[in-house]
């Protein structure tokens, strides 16, 4: 019975995979005999255990699933089934897990599970879910829950993707076939693990046939030998990555690959003619450029860097090439001055080499070349030339006008030589001392020299071409005076002497030297002697001492300065030269009164001043100082005059220390109007609001009145108290200055028998004084008397 029943769900189980796309495996229920849960027999265990075999209610295998499904049903996963459901209905499925509800659903009576939506495996490649069969009714569990996957089957709907696109990559120039240029890879989503849906192969659809790539690895190497960069640097290749082993049917995508030639040194350079040719003027200065040459090469970078050298050259020296790092060029530099008057062409051998070899290339021959350099020398219109850089000559000092003194060359250095003209440029002999002949270069003097004044001349000598003006070229000429005897010696300087009136025969009072603008040879050799015309009558001696000084020395004892007070002596001077000078200077001799030991006591005023070494000149200087010193003092004096007739309170906000002096004077005994000082005596009459007048007061104060002793021997005598009392009110009144200020404090005693005689009190009364008591106090009053004592018709008459 049990059999029958396994058999027949097994031939359902096949009918329904065959009729559905989708693959399943129902649940069996097995059963060895007798109700569920019996065991049965089977045999012992090592230990002589009973071995029994359980009867299963359930048993699981996995559900497959085709993925993308397209269909417009839903798609059959499966059925569940179980051997308690006989079909009345009490059974009830029930499915748990991934996607259970959503994109499986399962049918509670019949156990059929159906997918819902297309399912995708490279999304989710399984799905875990559980199952039970449980009593409708109930709700009990008729079978134990069970888990079992749904696997998603692959197909191939993902094709081969490469990682990046486009590549790219470089190779050298030249390699060798097989030489690996780059590995590209591409990924297929397909399940590796099943088919061949993953699995790519790769082929080379562009870029044959230079190179080729491996199926297997992607490598793609190169294919044909010696690849230049120099013909061909960038290839495109197309690779193909195809699933499915690259059979027909399969996927596949493709990539681009940008492979570039690197460049190796495989071109020698190679000069683009074998002669230069190159023209230059003779007046090219030195270090500057002649020409530029330049090999090529096809390499670039520091493949295509070249050095060049000269190998060869008629002329040493005179040129050199040097390499531009920057332009590959061998630029060609002068060293020595041209002259196309001496050497009009030069030729050169110039080679040119790479910096970088690669031993590789070495077969291909020597990376060097070599080119022959042409340069001729251009005649240029040149200057006239001088036979010296510089000329030294020389003349007396004595020489006579027009006498020539020596000549200058110069020549035009070009093959059609012009004439040379010469002059003398005058900037540099402003006095027109010297000239020269315009046609021979004769130098000759205009003047008379003299060597004391200008031993040297620097001058300067022009020539310029008759055809072309402008061409000029000038050289110094320097010219030395020679020295001539023509200046006689005389004193060294100015001598002022005396001599003493006790003076001793012979005694020596002054030693003489001389001096000389010529200059010997030799040396100077000076001769001291007294002059003829005095030798006779001489009170003075002169002794040559052979060496260049004299001494004066006295003739006889004592002199008189009451007698004659000064003498002058005519000594002579010569010298040793030819011709001879000499000159007659007169030396003069004061005569003073000196002690015993010589020391001069007293001399005549003109003596001293001489002796004091005042001249007139000095005085004058003196004198001039004086009078600028007393009109210093004058100006100063002013100054402090001006400063005192300044005010002390220059502005209202000046708060320094001031003393203000009120100087007022009265106009006698008749002046009524002048000052009132009665307030002195009587404070009361001061007037109610004092203010300073210098500042505006802000606010007013009622003066501090204080009561004032009446006028006894002993407060009038007293001045101290009054003085004292002033103070106070002062420091207590409000409107006070802000700063120190002087205050006058005026007291006038009562101690005066005739009392007071001025008539200042009288503003303190209104009525008129009795004046007639003055003619009681003598004849000394009489005229006050007669003043203010008399009737008012007698004053008014």
């Amino acid at each position: 019975m049990d059999r029958r029943k396994v058999c027949v769900l097994m031939v359902l189980w096949a009918v329904a995979h065959l009729s559905s796309p989708g693959y399943g495996l129902r649940a069996l229920r097995r059963t060895t005999g007798g109700r569920r849960g019996s065991v049965g027999l089977t045999g012992q265990d090592a230990n002589g255990v009973p071995l029994r075999r359980s009867k299963r209610g359930w048993m699981w295998n996995q559900f497959f699933l085709l993925e993308e499904y397209t269909g417009s049903d839903l798609q059959y996963v499966g059925k569940l089934h179980s051997d308690s459901d006989r079909g009345d209905g009490s059974v009830r499925y029930v499915l748990t897990g991934e996607g259970a509800g959503t994109l499986f659903k399962i049918d509670e009576k019949s156990g059929d599970i159906h997918a819902t939506k297309r399912l995708d495996r490279e999304e989710k490649a399984y799905y875990i879910l559980h199952a039970k069969a449980v009593n409708r009714f109930t709700n009990e569990a008729l079978e134990g829950e069970s888990e079992f996957i749904i696997k998603i089957h692959d197909i191939n709907d993902n094709e081969p993707r490469f990682t990046k696109d486009p590549y790219m990559a470089r190779v050298p120039e030249m390699s060798d076939i097989g030489a690996s240029v780059i590995q590209v890879t591409a990924t297929d989503a397909d399940d590796a693990t099943y088919g061949n849906s993953a699995r790519v192969v790769y082929s080379i659809l562009e870029g044959q046939p230079y190179f080729s790539v491996d199926p297997e690895t992607g490598l793609i190497k190169t294919a044909l030998p010696g690849m230049d960069r120099e013909v061909k640097e960038n290839y495109q290749v197309v690779i193909q990555a195809k699933d499915m082993a690259g059979q027909m049917g399969g996927l596949s995508g493709t990539t681009t690959v940008s492979i570039t030639l690197s460049d190796v040194n495989d071109n020698p350079p190679r000069f683009t003619k074998t002669l230069y040719e190159f023209r230059v003027p003779e007046t090219r200065e030195l270090g500057s450029e002649v020409g530029a040459i330049r090999a090529m090469d096809a390499d670039i970078g520091e493949n295509a860097e070249m050095d060049y050298r000269i190998i060869g050259s008629d002329g040493p020296g005179m040129f050199d090439i040097v390499t531009n790092r920057s332009t590959q060029e061998g630029v060609i530099v002068l060293r020595k001055p041209l002259d196309f008057e001496k050497k009009r062409q030069y030729s050169l051998r110039v080679q040119v080499e790479n910096v970088h070899i690669n031993p590789r290339f070495f077969n291909m021959g020597p990376f060097r070349d070599e080119a022959s350099i042409k340069i001729v020398v251009e005649d240029v219109d040149e200057p006239p030339v001088f036979e010296r850089a510089s000329y030294v000559m020389e003349v007396k000092e004595d020489a006579a006008r027009n006498t020539v003194i020596g000549s200058v060359s110069a020549s035009d250095p070009d093959d059609k030589s012009s004439l040379v003209r010469y002059s003398i440029d005058r900037r540099t002999d402003m006095d027109r001392v010297f000239n020269v002949h315009a046609g021979n270069g004769s130098v000759f003097i205009l003047r008379e020299l003299d060597r004391e004044e200008h031993a040297w001349h620097n001058i300067s000598v022009i020539a310029t071409e008759f055809n072309n003006p402008r061409q000029t070229s000038r050289v110094p000429v320097y010219v030395r005076v020679l020295d001539v005897n023509d200046n006689a010696p005389t004193f060294a300087t100015s001598y002022e002497t005396f001599v003493c009136e006790n003076a001793k025969a012979n005694q020596r009072i002054q030693t003489v030297s001389a001096t000389d603008p010529d200059e010997p040879l030799g040396g100077h050799r000076f001769f001291f002697s007294l002059a003829q015309e005095a030798a006779g009558k001489a009170n003075f001696s002169v002794r040559d001492n052979k060496d260049n000084t004299a001494w004066i020395l006295t003739r006889r004892n004592s002199y008189n300065s009451l007698q004659k007070s000064i003498y002058h002596v005519p000594v002579v001077i010569s010298d040793g030269e030819f011709p001879m000078q000499s000159s007659t200077n007169t030396l003069t001799i004061r005569v003073c009164t000196c002690d015993r030991e010589g020391n001069m006591k007293l001399c005549n005023a003109e003596a001293l001043t001489a002796r004091a070494g005042l001249s007139t000149g000095a005085l004058v200087a003196i004198l001039l100082c004086v009078i600028i010193l007393l009109m210093i003092v004058v100006l100063f004096a002013a100054l402090r005059r001006q400063r005192k007739k300044e005010p002390l309170i220059i502005s209202k906000e000046d708060v320094r220390d001031n003393v203000v002096s009120y100087n007022d004077e009265g106009g006698g005994e008749e002046d009524t109007q002048a000052f009132d000082i009665g307030t002195l005596r009587n404070p009361e009459a001061i007037e109610e609001s004092k203010q300073r007048r210098d500042i505006v007061p802000e606010a007013f104060y009622p003066p501090v009145r204080r009561p004032v002793l009446p006028p006894t021997r002993d407060n009038n005598g007293d001045v101290r108290d009054f003085i004292n009392q002033r103070l106070q009110d002062n420091d207590s009144d409000p409107t006070a200055p802000p700063y120190d200020s002087l205050a006058t404090y005026a007291y006038e005693g009562n101690g005066s028998v005739a009392e007071s005689l001025s008539s200042l009190e009288s503003v303190t009364t209104e009525g008129d004084h009795d004046y007639n008591y003055l003619s009681e106090w003598g004849p000394r009053f009489k005229k006050l008397a007669d003043m203010y004592g008399g009737d008012d018709s007698d004053r008014d008459s």
